[in-house]
């Protein structure tokens, strides 16, 4: 197999005019690209990077669960387990300031649909969906740093599913990005992610989630959906407000739902791509 031509002096010379200090790595294999970049800030290195593994042996999902990326758990929705390009696998990380950091999920996985595909979904919080599958998923954690502790680093994970996995004991199985663009490989992928991710989190930073409201509810792909929570909460979807909460149209009227809090999926079906003991993504 021919080997991957990365572009990253290109990715470079477009994202380092709007992030002074910005660099970028590509390692063969990391335990998590997230992990890694919260190791860095923790010691005091914060400054903005670009980081992308050709495999993760150690990835994680939202809400603590584990993601299995090595065999025979290799099969799963956001595996990044391969060498061969199966997949796509970063972590930005960099300072940021917004006003209110709610929605920051929902802002970013609505950059990556509209880089990727129009016929892309979001299932709020922070999945990426093509026809009822999984083909993505983005985990963001947060550290202080500065004075007091008065400023925060980003830690924005996005694993891509380039083709889909192996499905089997899963109950729905997971998307593959080449099944909507043929022939698209993983660093092609990240030419096209990610310096429109860096644009919409600086408009993030300045605007918040506000502006992006509107486009995430035309993608929504629980809009008008019944659902139910993992805290066992059901009602219908009514798309997301001006800070990225779901909104949840239930007998007692509508109800809030933020991310930090539930898992959602509609009513009578499991996660795309999960079965009942979660197998996710990501950083």
């Amino acid at each position: 197999m021919a080997p991957l031509h990365w572009p990253l002096e290109a990715l470079w010379q477009a994202i380092s005019p709007r992030l002074p200090g910005f660099t970028i790595e590509l390692l063969p294999e990391l335990d998590s690209t997230n992990s890694e970049l919260m190791r860095r800030a923790r010691a005091g290195r914060t400054e903005p990077v670009l980081l992308v593994a050709q495999r993760q042996t150690a990835g994680r999902g939202r809400l603590g669960r584990q993601w299995f990326s090595d065999p025979p758990h290799a099969a799963v929705a956001g595996d990044v387990a391969h060498t061969d390009g199966s997949a796509l696998t970063f972590s930005l990380g960099l300072p940021l300031a917004p006003q209110d950091w709610s929605g920051l999920s929902l802002a970013v996985g609505l950059s990556v649909a509209r880089s990727l595909h129009p016929d892309i979904r979001l299932k709020w919080p922070n999945d990426l969906w093509w026809h009822g599958r999984k083909l993505a998923g983005i985990l963001i954690e947060t550290a202080n740093w500065g004075a007091a502790h008065a400023s925060r680093y980003a830690v924005i994970g996005v694993g891509i599913n380039l083709h889909a996995p192996a499905a089997a004991g899963l109950s729905t199985p997971p998307a593959g990005l080449t099944e909507l663009l043929p022939g698209l490989d993983a660093p092609q992928a990240l030419a096209r992610v990610a310096e429109p991710l860096v644009r919409t989190l600086l408009v993030f930073q300045a605007q918040g989630f506000a502006p992006l409201q509107a486009s995430f509810n035309a993608t929504d792909a629980l809009a008008q959906l019944p659902v139910v929570l993992s805290d066992g909460m059901t009602g219908l979807a009514r798309g997301v407000d001006a800070t990225g909460a779901l909104l949840l149209e239930t007998a007692h009227g509508v109800q809030r739902v933020t991310s930090a809090e539930v898992s959602v999926r509609p009513v009578g079906q499991p996660l795309p791509g999960v079965p009942d003991t979660f197998r996710g993504k990501e950083g």
